[in-house]
């Protein structure tokens, strides 16, 4: 979409707009290598390239912040791309017109909240190892742990030759075949929940996240997303 390019300048926080024209006019501002005196002179923001006297980079259009909660399915990547053509997280958020990406990951088969946003510096904190947030799973497990296993993961349980931070196990259900439990952990390894429960000879047949810190689906459908409320993301960034 074209914007006028005092108005595109001034969004930008080069200059107000009426410096933005100021600069205009004393010939200080270039599109595609030209300089533009012409006030009414238009521009698309993600084709062309405007630099301003002074400061020879290429000025950025200002990024609208985006903080997203999606329900996802089964059988979805947590990847913008994926070398296999299967499909991504991304597919879903029909509407979104900004360039958002993952927040950590969830596996091929495993389903729940995953939050996607464009703000990189608060994915990284998210996802630095040093914090650790709270992420809250349902899983139907083959056979029913023990007091011992719950034990296991309260004291941390050895995979991949490292043992995880204390984690909580709690038996939702019981049959005679399966068990439903909730589990928390505060780390992101790689298939962490699978492992520690095929540590404990007890494997996942099915794994849903349903909370990351306080922030949980709720009544969110399956292959739906929302935007996250400004209380949701202040709390985010306060983590």
């Amino acid at each position: 979409m074209e914007i006028r390019l005092q108005k595109f300048l001034s969004e930008a926080g080069v200059a107000s707009r009426r410096k933005a024209e100021l600069l205009m006019l004393q010939g200080k501002v270039e599109v595609n290598g030209k300089v533009v005196t012409q006030l009414g002179t238009k521009i698309d923001p993600k084709k062309d390239v405007v630099v301003v006297y002074g400061n020879r980079k290429k000025v950025e259009p200002k990024q609208n912040l985006v903080y997203i909660m999606l329900h996802k399915p089964e059988g979805y990547v947590t990847t913008v791309k994926d070398q296999f053509q299967r499909p991504t997280v991304l597919d879903l958020l029909k509407g979104v017109e900004e360039r958002v990406y993952p927040v950590g990951r969830l596996d091929y088969d495993t389903s729940g909240l995953l939050l996607l946003t464009n703000d990189g510096e608060l994915t990284y904190r998210l996802t630095h190892p040093k914090h650790h947030i709270e992420k809250t799973y349902e899983a139907k497990l083959f056979g029913t742990p023990s007091d011992m296993d719950i034990l296991q993961f309260r004291r941390g349980v050895l995979i991949d030759g490292k043992r995880t931070q204390p984690a909580k196990l709690e038996i939702l259900e019981k049959g005679q075949k399966y068990s439903v439990v909730r589990i928390v952990i505060q780390e992101g390894r790689n298939r962490q929940v699978r492992k520690m429960c095929q540590a404990i000879k007890h494997p996942v047949a099915q794994l849903k996240r349903i909370g990351t810190g306080t922030l949980y689906l709720k009544n969110l459908e399956k292959g739906k997303y929302r935007y996250l409320t400004e209380k949701e993301i202040q709390y985010l960034k306060k983590l």
